[in-house]
């Protein structure tokens, strides 16, 4: 079952990124603050009707509400393949260059997202190294092309050079940020930068 809203859709897609990344769940209080809403009583309202068409579960413990999302289990051993489309720099921007072959992964590293939606690239470079996105590694990326600030996205810059790095907005302006404390942001104007896609798994080749 989907969400009912669009913003149903964003804020389950949020609070089930935040579990991922912090491994706890996120309170009322930073959801709404995350979507600029002032009212945690919003957020509650939502998160009810998440719960009632049964893609959130809540448990109460120690006074306090935590959040679970209801994940659909595929099988441990299902196995989707996912078209290799080229390379990614996670340093200066690069040309992509298509790979002549398909991958196969577990599909339970794509998450709550359909195979159909994803692609991968191989990363060059180390500018997201502090993600533990090294050189040789093939990003999993949801073919999406609206991102949040924050999110690590490939960014399309001048409409021929893809990059990997985190996406912050600044009025006219992107910033296109590496997780890397030797590197410097790159900042543009928005104009000059698309976003391709939504960075949701890795995959570390064994040789």
């Amino acid at each position: 079952m989907q969400p009912r809203t669009q913003r149903q859709k964003e804020i389950l897609e949020y609070i089930t990124s935040f579990i991922e990344r912090h491994g706890y769940e996120p309170s009322y209080a930073q959801i709404a603050r995350h979507f600029g809403v002032s009212s945690k009583a919003t957020i509650a309202k939502h998160i009810a009707a998440l719960e009632r068409r049964g893609l959130l579960s809540r448990s109460r413990e120690g006074g306090a509400f935590g959040l679970a999302v209801t994940v659909e289990e595929a099988s441990g051993d299902e196995i989707c393949v996912l078209p290799l489309l080229g390379r990614i720099a996670a340093g200066a921007p690069i040309d992509a260059v298509p790979d002549a072959e398909p991958i196969s992964i577990p599909r339970f590293l794509l998450g709550r997202v359909r195979p159909e939606n994803v692609y991968a690239l191989r990363v060059v470079g180390d500018s997201m190294i502090d993600e533990h996105i090294c050189d040789g590694d093939i990003a999993l990326i949801e073919n999406r092309i609206i991102a949040r600030d924050g999110e690590i996205v490939v960014a399309l810059v001048d409409n021929d050079r893809a990059t990997l790095k985190r996406l912050f907005r600044f009025g006219p302006e992107v910033e296109l940020r590496p997780a890397n404390s030797q590197l410097a942001p790159l900042r543009l104007p928005a104009h000059r930068v698309s976003v391709q896609g939504i960075f949701r798994g890795l995959l570390r080749p064994t040789a």
